[in-house]
């Protein structure tokens, strides 16, 4: 089974940017406006990453349409 991971703190500091986490998940390596930025920057940090963009706002729909 999957473990789910809460990345919610990082909308305050990362609102609408790309972040580069470490292969932890969770560890911040980089930031930018664009992917190509964060990545850049974690390029020169050892280990693996993945960039995710954080997104604007935390909005929440549940619910289905009939």
């Amino acid at each position: 089974m999957a473990k789910s991971i809460n990345w919610t703190h990082l909308i305050e500091q990362y609102r609408g940017m790309w972040v580069a986490l470490a292969d932890d998940e969770t560890t911040v390596l980089a930031a930018g406006r664009t992917a190509k930025e964060a990545h850049d920057a974690a390029a020169t940090k050892p280990g693996l990453h993945f960039l995710y963009r954080v997104p604007e706002t935390l909005d929440l729909f549940a619910g289905y349409a009939i």
